[in-house]
């Protein structure tokens, strides 16, 4: 073969500095970024001690700045200080003071208004009962009065009711059906007396509610209503005392026509 020129040798290359090879930065940016996104338990702790260090710093240096607002000042200045301190303590105690008498007048006005309310609501249930507007029982008397040889009068009914009154009879019933008011009239009528536009027919039964032993002493003194009705009218009348009297019949409540309510009431 022949021969062949001889290639000219290839200059020695400068010498290039090493490149990082990638292989090996990207798993040490993997590690780091793994630091930051999925912490260990360890790092996890370590950053919140520096948490913690650096508030406490942060908190020093605001109370340094604080007490160094104080440090400059002179003892007058410190003094005015203080009296401006004690004038707002003592313009707030004032002022707790003025609200705790707001709040006992208040309590007082809410519980004389509560006093005057109830007041009000038993006035009402007891004008209800005198009216006869609402059903009532309790402790009393129950009176039969029974006619035999002659018509018992409508004096004698009328004098006989006005006793029971007179002794605090609260409510009378007759015949379980008609309600005495304090504007009720008897008149005679055929077949018996005529009691508010109501035909009463006998025996006249009398229920009434009070003190049984005041009512019965009410009927049964000298000359009294038992005695008169028995002579007088011959009349058979006889008096028990139930345990409970019911008074269930109740009056229509009728509006004055002329009476008004006086000046301031």
């Amino acid at each position: 073969m022949p021969d062949q020129p001889d290639q000219p040798d290839q200059p020695d290359r400068p010498d290039q500095p090493d490149r990082p090879d990638t292989r090996d930065v990207e798993p040490g940016r993997d590690r780091l970024r793994g630091a930051f996104t999925r912490p260990s338990r360890r790092q996890a702790v370590v950053g919140v001690l520096l948490a913690v260090l650096g508030f406490t710093f942060v908190v020093q240096v605001r109370d340094t700045k604080a007490n160094d607002t104080y440090a400059g000042l002179r003892e007058s200045e410190l003094i005015q200080v203080l009296d401006g301190l004690t004038g707002t303590a003592e313009r707030a105690r004032r002022e707790v003071d003025r609200l705790e008498s707001r709040r006992d007048e208040l309590l007082d006005e809410n519980q004389a208004r509560a006093a005057a309310l109830d007041e009000a609501e038993q006035r009402v249930r007891t004008l209800n009962i005198i009216a006869g507007l609402v059903p009532v029982s309790g402790e009393g008397l129950r009176i039969t009065i029974t006619e035999t040889t002659s018509r018992v009068s409508v004096g004698s009914l009328l004098d006989t009711v006005q006793e029971l009154r007179t002794a605090g009879a609260e409510a009378m019933e007759f015949n379980d059906e008609i309600r005495l008011g304090a504007d009720s009239s008897f008149q005679n009528a055929v077949g018996g007396i005529e009691l508010d536009d109501q035909l009463l027919e006998p025996p006249y039964v009398l229920d009434v509610i009070g003190d049984p032993h005041v009512l019965r002493t009410a009927l049964t003194f000298s000359t009294g209503p038992v005695e008169t009705l028995e002579t007088l009218d011959g009349a058979e009348v006889t008096i028990e005392e139930p345990e409970q009297v019911e008074v269930t019949s109740v009056r229509e409540a009728t509006r004055p026509a002329y009476a008004e309510l006086g000046t301031g009431q």
